[in-house]
């Protein structure tokens, strides 16, 4: 299976809630597409490192203004991700990451866009991942995963082999990992500490000006960060309304070893409930033109944008790939469906039209009738 290809045909989650019809997709778009400006607030109030973007309007790309030329010409070799983000809330965010700044000036050349109606952020892209984080810190601790590389492996729940994500808790003092991984715990550590705030009168400005929700002094919220040793660690994501939808989920580890139904496949938690219903068996390869009766359960290796018409007259979803906090778990999740990934063995055991238990309660899957 071809990842890059993959990755390339990926949307924002934004752009999910927008095509399943969310009703608040709207705001969800616009604390998207303001992310960074929060970013370099944080930043200011209590130094959190965030991946400042350099920002012009999109029409001095297209105009080459003395100010654009300067920076072209200085760090036009940099690797950066190129963010095209819409004025007009009506027309879609364009985005290409991993290619130098001047060879990122030959994608955006190919868009059709009207640069007046556009912003341009060049945001700096490390050369390389040590770690990446997706988490949420609600009023329970934290929970979420890391992995040994870049962060799209999280949201968009596509790992390299022999990175798999590690899923992860936090009660405020001491952290738990599956598997276990003192690395990934220390990471962890140091990266909620950049989220204490100390000081009482910036918690307080947070709150007035960002209605933010505090943990004790740990500020609350969906967040995404990636390390690198070019640039240390950096917050690459804090979105307030991701983080109200799972402010009371608390503990999403998985079973002990021994629990459970015997003989059941094991996965991760993507959204909660239980569902008994016919496996319908897509594979990415095939998802064109594929369909699904209404409330049979989607089985697939992982779920793109493609899937979403299928995920939405589905009972359930389970995927043998992604993580707790993908984009297609949180969808599954807005569209309460009870979802498992990550499920080791999934396509080996389960066949089209086998009768089957999704438990999205415990992370469980088991077959009830062969077909």
């Amino acid at each position: 299976m071809d990842l890059s290809t993959l990755y390339k045909t990926q949307i924002s989650l934004t752009e999910w809630f927008q095509r399943m019809g969310l009703a608040n997709s709207e705001a969800h778009r616009k604390e998207d597409n303001e992310k960074r400006e929060r970013l370099a607030v944080l930043n200011e109030y209590f130094g959190l490192p965030f991946d400042r973007p350099t920002q012009f309007p999109a029409s001095e790309l297209v105009n080459s203004s003395p100010r654009f030329e300067e920076f072209l010409q200085s760090r036009g070799s940099e690797l950066c991700a190129l963010r095209l983000i819409p004025i007009d809330p009506s027309l879609p965010k364009l985005r290409t990451r991993g290619a130098s700044i001047t060879e990122s000036m030959k994608w955006f050349a190919l868009q059709e866009i009207d640069p007046e109606k556009y912003k341009a952020d060049f945001v700096p892209h490390p050369a390389d991942h040590v770690w990446s984080t997706i988490f949420v810190i609600n009023q329970h601790g934290a929970f979420g995963q890391i992995v040994a590389g870049s962060h799209n492996q999280l949201t968009q729940g596509f790992y390299d082999v022999g990175t798999e994500p590690i899923t992860f808790s936090w009660n405020g003092s001491s952290i738990e990992t599956n598997p276990k991984n003192i690395d990934a715990k220390n990471h962890l550590l140091d990266v909620f500490a950049l989220l204490r705030v100390i000081d009482p009168a910036v918690r307080e400005k947070l709150v007035a000006e960002f209605g933010a929700k505090f943990f004790g002094e740990y500020l609350c919220g969906y967040f995404e960060t990636a390390s690198s040793k070019q640039f240390g660690t950096w917050f690459i994501d804090w979105n307030r309304l991701l983080g109200d939808v799972y402010s009371e989920t608390k503990n999403p580890l998985l079973p002990k070893e021994g629990s459970g139904v015997v003989g059941a496949l094991r996965g991760h938690i993507g959204s909660r409930g239980s569902v008994t219903g016919r496996a319908r068996v897509i594979r990415v390869v095939d998802v064109a033109g594929a369909d699904i009766e209404l409330g049979e359960i989607l089985v697939t290796d992982m779920t793109t944008p493609d899937f979403l018409p299928l995920m939405m007259k589905a009972g359930g979803v389970v995927t043998a790939w992604g993580g707790i906090l993908s984009h297609a778990a949180i969808v599954c999740r807005e569209l309460k469906k009870p979802c498992v990934t990550n499920v080791k063995g999934l396509l080996e055991s389960i066949h089209d039209g086998d009768l089957i238990g999704v438990d999205a309660v415990e992370g469980e899957v088991k077959v009830i009738f062969r077909s």
